[in-house]
């Protein structure tokens, strides 16, 4: 018996195989969120900053703790500013401000640092 791709899609679902996230859902204020779906796609935009901010740094060549703090800054606005201002959800629905904008925090600031590090000492010595 031959299923449809609609029904292989659903049964890959229901087995944990695929995902039925889609990339619309990114920026629609009126999508719903599961804590854990939101709290993947804030760590996954706080990396993104991350390796961008630290191949930035390392090629242009930045020195000084300042861009350290310039980078924490701009992660965190970026992070508040996509859940609070594009996606408008109720953010004690997800354990309030402090549990969402830490999101990813300590992974990305090591990805900010190792990228800069690696990139600054590549092009530079």
């Amino acid at each position: 018996m031959k299923q449809s791709k609609a029904a292989k899609v659903n049964d890959q679902h229901l087995n944990g195989h695929a995902s039925p996230f889609k990339l619309a859902k990114l920026f629609d204020s009126e999508a719903s969120w599961d804590k854990d779906q939101l709290g993947d796609v804030l760590h996954w935009i706080r990396q993104v900053v991350a390796l961008a901010c630290g191949l930035l740094c390392g090629a242009v060549p930045l020195i000084g703790g300042i861009w350290i703090l310039i980078f924490l800054t701009l992660s965190t606005a970026i992070v508040y500013g996509y859940y609070g201002l594009i996606l408008r959800v109720d953010e004690e629905e997800f354990g309030g401000h402090p549990t969402l904008v830490q999101e990813g925090l300590f992974a990305s600031f090591t990805l900010f640092l190792l990228s800069w590090i690696v990139v600054y000492s590549l092009v530079h010595f």
